[in-house]
Parts: C-alpha cells; sequence; structure tokens
C-alpha cells in the first residue's frame, strides 16, 4: 500500500491538461444534434407519426401499433445517420444510478438473411429482469418478469452508438419498480390540482407544468490516488483521514479559477451535454478544495430528471479520461464542505405565469400569495414526509454540517415577506371583511413586487428557501436521484390544494364571496404554518431548541425518518393522491432501509480491512522502528543521558501500541456487531441494528487511526491523505 501512494503521487506529477476542441465554435450548430427531438422527428417522420407523438405528449393520447411502427422505422433512420448499431430501453431503478440493456438491430429476414431491423413492438416495450432490481418483495426470484415502457415525453438520444429510449420499469403485475412512474404521478396530481386553484383567478389556465433546475454538486480525485484509496473505491468516502493543516479555512477556493485539467474536464462535458440537449450553464469551484459545481437552466421536471441522471453518468466517464473520478458521495471527506443537489422548483401554467412570481396586478399577486402560503402549509404538515424523501446513508453525514441545512425541515422567505404575512392576519377578519379592510389587504397585496426587489437575500442554512421566484430544497443529497425528493414535494403541494379548493368551494356554498373565501383560508394557513417559516442560522444550538418549542422535528437517525413514510399524514399523500398503491409504499420503504444496511455494512467491511491489514501492520513496523532506536540508544549512551533521550520515543511507542490495542478490539467488536445484525430478518429491525451498534464503531476506529496518521512516519503511510487528495489537481 505505501507503494502504491508511492507510486500515485508519482504519476500524478506527470498529468497535463487534455486539449479539447467542441465540434462547431457555435453552439447551436452541434446542440441538441444527438437527441430525437421535435425538429428531427417532422425530418424523419411521416406527419401523421410526427402528429401521433405530439398528440400521446400534450393530450395523452395512446399511440397505435401502426404508428409506432412509423416512429420506430424514422427513430431508427435517424440514429443510423449518427453510425447507431444499438438500442436500449433507459430507465432509472431504484438504485443509485440508471439501467440499460443494449440490443443490436440485426435480425434475421425471410430468407435467413441478416437485417436491420427495428419495430414499434421494440420501441414501446421490453422485457428485463425485474428481480435482479431492488423491489422490496413485491417480485419473488422466481417471478422475474417485468416491464420497460416507452415514455414518449422525453425524447429518446443517442450515446456512442447506442439509441437510447427513456421508459418506466414496471412489474408484471403492474407495481411501479422505478423513480420514473410515480414522479409523472406526482407531476400529473400536482398539475390537476395546480390548475383547479388556477381557475378560481383565470378561467384560462388549463394546465400547470412543474420546472426543476438542479445544481449538482461534486469531488474530483486524481484517479491515481482514487485507487489507492480502497475506502473511496468500496463506499464512495474517506472512512479514515486526518484532515489537513490547510483546507477550505481561508476561503480561497469557492468561485476562484479552475485549474487547466478540470476546465479541460468541464469543457468535453458541457460539450457533451450540450449534444444531448442538455442546457448546462453554469461552472464554478465551489467552497470545498477539489469540489465543483454544475448547473442547467430550468428544465420541465421529468426531462431535467432525466438530464441529470443522464449527466452523473457522463460525468464518471468523461472524468476518467481526464484521468480523474467523480465522488456524489454526500460527504467524502471529514470536515469539508459535503455535496448536495439543490433542487430549485416551481410551476408555471401553460398562459406563461409562474406561480411563484408575484403579479403585474393585485389579481395576479393574488395568484402568487395563494400559492405561496399553500406552499407553507405544505411543508409544514408534510415535514417528515420531505425530510424521509432525502435521507441517505450519506446525506447523513452532510446535513446540519459544513453549510448544509438542518435534518430540521424549514423554510425561508426573507424578513419582509416574512412580515408581510403577518400583516394579512391582522388585517382579514373572521367575519364578512369591510370595504376598508379590503383595500388596505390590497394595497398591501400590490407591494409585493417591491417587497421581493428590496429583499433578495439568501439563507444558506435553510433546507427549503424561497428564492424570488422559486423554491429552493437544499436538504437533497448529491448523490441521489431528484425524482425522490421531486415526487414527494409534488404530491404533498396536490395534497394541499386540493384540500385547499375543497375549503374554497365548501365557503363559497354556504354563501361566502370568493375573494373573502380565499383571504380567511389564507390567512388561517399562515397563522397554522408559522412554526415552520425561519429567518435565522439554522446550525445553531439555539435554533434545535426553538424547533422543539414549536413541535417541529429533528430526525437524524436514517431508518427512523425513513419510517415517516408510513404516517398518517405520508400515506394520505402518497396513497391518497395515487402515487404508490399499498405494496408499492411497503416495498419503497423495503428497499431504502435495506440499502442504507448495506451501505453502512459494506463501510464497516471496508474500515475492518483497512484497519487490521494496511494501518495495524504499518503502525507495528514504524513501532519497532521505534524499539529498535532505543534498544541503540541504550547501547550507546550513559543510563542517563538515555533515559533523558528516550522518553519522547518510549511515550510514542505506548501511543501506538495503546491504539493498536483499541483498533483491534473495537474492529472485533464491530465485526460481533455486524454478525448479530445479519441474523436479523425485519428488514427494519436490521436498518435500526446497525445504525445503533454497528455505525458508533466507524467513528472510535477512525479516532484512533487519524491519530496513528499524525505519528507515523509519512514515508511509510500507506493510504493518500487529504492534503493530497484535496489539493493535487
Amino acid at each position: 500500500m505505501a507503494k502504491m501512494r508511492f507510486f500515485a503521487l508519482q504519476e500524478l506529477a506527470n498529468r497535463t491538461a487534455l486539449e479539447v476542441i467542441p465540434p462547431s465554435n457555435k453552439l447551436s450548430d452541434y446542440y441538441g444534434s444527438h437527441v430525437f427531438d421535435r425538429k428531427k422527428m417532422q425530418e424523419y417522420l411521416p406527419r401523421e407519426a410526427f402528429k401521433a407523438v405530439t398528440d400521446a405528449v400534450e393530450k395523452g393520447i395512446p399511440i397505435s401499433r401502426e404508428m409506432a411502427d412509423l416512429i420506430a422505422n424514422g427513430m431508427k433512420s435517424w440514429a443510423k445517420s449518427l453510425n447507431v448499431t444499438h438500442y436500449t430501453h433507459w430507465f432509472q431503478p431504484l438504485t443509485d444510478g440508471t439501467a440499460e440493456k443494449h440490443d443490436g438491430f440485426i435480425e434475421f429476414g425471410e430468407d435467413a438473411e441478416v437485417i436491420e431491423r427495428f419495430s414499434g413492438k421494440l420501441l414501446i416495450q421490453q422485457e428485463p429482469d425485474a428481480s435482479s432490481f431492488p423491489n422490496g418483495g413485491i417480485r419473488n426470484t422466481f417471478e422475474a418478469r417485468g416491464y420497460t415502457a416507452w415514455d414518449v415525453s422525453s425524447p429518446a438520444f443517442v450515446v456512442d452508438t447506442t439509441l437510447c429510449i427513456p421508459t418506466i420499469f414496471i412489474s408484471y403485475t403492474g407495481e411501479a419498480l422505478d423513480y420514473k412512474t410515480p414522479l409523472l404521478k406526482a407531476l400529473g396530481a400536482v398539475d390537476k390540482a395546480a390548475t383547479e386553484v388556477c381557475q378560481l383567478f383565470d378561467r384560462n389556465v388549463s394546465r400547470v407544468y412543474t420546472n426543476l433546475g438542479w445544481e449538482q454538486e461534486y469531488f474530483l480525485v486524481d484517479l491515481a490516488l482514487f485507487d489507492a484509496r480502497p475506502d473511496l473505491c468500496l463506499s464512495g468516502r474517506t472512512l479514515m483521514g486526518h484532515s489537513s493543516a490547510k483546507d477550505q479555512q481561508l476561503e480561497d477556493h469557492y468561485f476562484g479559477s479552475i485549474p487547466p485539467r478540470v476546465t479541460a474536464f468541464m469543457k468535453e462535458l458541457e460539450i457533451e451535454c450540450h449534444k444531448l440537449g442538455i442546457p448546462v450553464k453554469t461552472r464554478h469551484n465551489e467552497v470545498a478544495p477539489n469540489q465543483f459545481e454544475l448547473a442547467p437552466i430550468f428544465e420541465n421536471a421529468n426531462l431535467a430528471n432525466d438530464h441529470n441522471q443522464l449527466v452523473m453518468d457522463l460525468m464518471k466517464r468523461i472524468a476518467r479520461k481526464h484521468r480523474f473520478a467523480v465522488l456524489f458521495h454526500e460527504k467524502p471527506f471529514s470536515g469539508v464542505n459535503g455535496s448536495g443537489k439543490h433542487n430549485n422548483w416551481s410551476l408555471c401554467t401553460d398562459t406563461g405565469i409562474n406561480l411563484f412570481a408575484p403579479g403585474r396586478n393585485p389579481k395576479g399577486n393574488m395568484l402568487f400569495l395563494t400559492f405561496l402560503v399553500n406552499v407553507l402549509m405544505m411543508v409544514y404538515k408534510n415535514q417528515n414526509l420531505l425530510r424521509a424523501s432525502i435521507v441517505s446513508a450519506g446525506n447523513s453525514h452532510r446535513l446540519g454540517a459544513a453549510e448544509a441545512p438542518p435534518s430540521i425541515l424549514s423554510i425561508f422567505l426573507g424578513s419582509q415577506l416574512s412580515h408581510m404575512l403577518d400583516e394579512i392576519t391582522k388585517q382579514v377578519s373572521d367575519s364578512k371583511m369591510t370595504p376598508e379592510e379590503k383595500t388596505t389587504l390590497k394595497l398591501g397585496i400590490g407591494r409585493i413586487p417591491e417587497i421581493l426587489l428590496d429583499n433578495t437575500d439568501r439563507n444558506r442554512t435553510s433546507p427549503f428557501a424561497f428564492t424570488g421566484n422559486r423554491f429552493e430544497f437544499r436538504a437533497v443529497g448529491s448523490s441521489a436521484n431528484c425524482a425522490a425528493s421531486m415526487i414527494a414535494v409534488n404530491a404533498a403541494m396536490a395534497n394541499q390544494l386540493n384540500e385547499f379548493k375543497a375549503a374554497v368551494d365548501k365557503l363559497m356554498e354556504e354563501g361566502v364571496g370568493r375573494d373573502e373565501a380565499i383571504f380567511r383560508l389564507l390567512k388561517e394557513m399562515i397563522l397554522a404554518s408559522e412554526p415552520i417559516r425561519f429567518e435565522g442560522d439554522g446550525y445553531s444550538e439555539e435554533w434545535k431548541e426553538e424547533a422543539a418549542r414549536r413541535g417541529l422535528t429533528n430526525i437524524t437517525n436514517v431508518p427512523e425518518a425513513l419510517m415517516h413514510y408510513n404516517d398518517d399524514q405520508s400515506r394520505s399523500v402518497l396513497i391518497g393522491e395515487r402515487i404508490f398503491n399499498e405494496s408499492e409504499l411497503a416495498g419503497r420503504i423495503e428497499v431504502e432501509l435495506e440499502k442504507y444496511t448495506k451501505k453502512v455494512q459494506i463501510e464497516g467491511r471496508v474500515l475492518g480491512d483497512l484497519a487490521i491489514n494496511h494501518i495495524v501492520p504499518i503502525a507495528v513496523t514504524y513501532q519497532n522502528r521505534l524499539l529498535e532506536n532505543l534498544r541503540g540508544l541504550k547501547e550507546i549512551f550513559s543510563t542517563e543521558e538515555y533515559e533523558e533521550m528516550s522518553a519522547d520515543r518510549k511515550e510514542l511507542v505506548r501511543e501506538i501500541s495503546h491504539r493498536v490495542t483499541a483498533i483491534k478490539t473495537l474492529v472485533n467488536d464491530m465485526t460481533e456487531a455486524r454478525k448479530q445484525a445479519n441474523q436479523i430478518e425485519s428488514h427494519k429491525e436490521k436498518a435500526f441494528a446497525y445504525s445503533n451498534t454497528v455505525v458508533p464503531y466507524l467513528d472510535k476506529i477512525r479516532e484512533h487511526i487519524d491519530h496513528l496518521e499524525l505519528e507515523i512516519d509519512d514515508e511509510i503511510w500507506p493510504l493518500p491523505k487529504y492534503r493530497e487528495l484535496l489539493f493535487n489537481k
């Protein structure tokens, strides 16, 4: 291992930036060149086939078998122009990535000659093995059949020589086994609910779209150093490593000049993204050394989610070409910032209105206020569901540490907008409103644009912050599929809007005017959701105490947080809005619990192996050197001189001996705790056992190893250190 570290550093010294040349100096010449978008559909499809696709996307009209064959033939012709040889149904199982099975266009014709064929049947549906993917007990191993079905709303694309067709993934009996299926249901639910609320103000609104703008944070580590760190390779994070003397404390990396090798990687990544129609726009250094961020222009949430999954896959492959490893783990390095995936969420109508932006008149501002307050109520009522949607083994290390928002859900609005909501509650009476009250209220609502104009600051400690025309869900982890949180947010919003619309209708049936009914309900919701609004420091101990007094939950235990998917409120959202059925929801919970258990199990095994087989032998080797040195001193010097000169070395020998003994004992105890946990059959109980009895050993063992790193000769230390991992580009 020491040789691996030495050769890794030697190899690193020879790195230079690769030259990256775009296909054209004009972005528009190649943007979307590898996407079967509307323009290419019009070119390669007959008019009736093109209309069938657009009707399916815009109106939900099913595509006939005849039209599917025409579409498949045109899609294949376009793909062949890019030298494509295979096709795949590209889907998002309940893992940390995407899945694809490549099939060639090759078939035998009637006379046994080889031909290239791609039919509508192959385009619309495939049959992968459903039992080999996480399913939460929905499918048994002997019940392997599952189906992928074409998602017409997300265009096909080409990667290398493969035509990729975005699809949903369901079991033989119809249960969703992926992220896309429930996401599409949640987007449909919020579309319907939001449209009905919008029509209280504007009957011209017929659809509401969900937009998503993700911000992807990540680390880059030189590939040679990465390969010399088994913990990074196998678990995604460093399970040991003393902090570097310099890390991010000077705040000199954030927005600093991008190193040439990293720039070359980013350039190639952007070129490939633009070919695939992914509108990446922003790149910059993040706060921690070797940490960076990529962000696109907002898109429809389903397409944006597909693009984020595709970008993560592209990043991994392109990084290796530039001799980097890309790290998506939420906390790959202790003591410095972790990585999130900020989900910027907004709702927009088909009439061009952003429902989270103030309007040009009191009516438009009233629409904005209605949706703003419903978001407050949604987050307040569903804080445990939202938290469950973002917890994971990796994100548990990040939340509440080094600029990441805490696990306590709260909303930042800005003091002025928050103050205005408080004023509304004072102005609206429970009885019939007077003309003066209505006038005062409308004047106040008319001031919303100027309030937002002057109140543009952000609170980076807020998990769910209003940022002018959208909400930023900052607590989502870097490695997560955006869909997990977007399912929860949109389903919960649909549920809240449905309840709001029903309450408005009830008051109107009782003879209350529409505007007055809306005002009354907004007042009730502003008052009820007040505990979720917080403008201060989310990292402070005072906030934890204040949040508890407000009745907000602070759940840091991953299995405990996941079990809140089963709360009555969560079920009323997820099952009540028909996002999941009973077996699907139970399956999701089981998958997440099992995923957590396995990740902790891997970390325990890796740490135990490194500790016993690498760190302890090196510590003993160095200890033997010290003992040999002590024997030499004793032979040469007098007893008095020896005692004076050897005191510090004797103490170091004792220190190393103590650490080695402690490491061996703790590893053995951790192994025993793992064995006992593995005997538990219940996924829930096993996850809790790993969280309570195995996880604590990881930090205890690490503490002793990190001390040894400072005490043992740098020349023989087996693993690349933080100063090398974080400051070599």
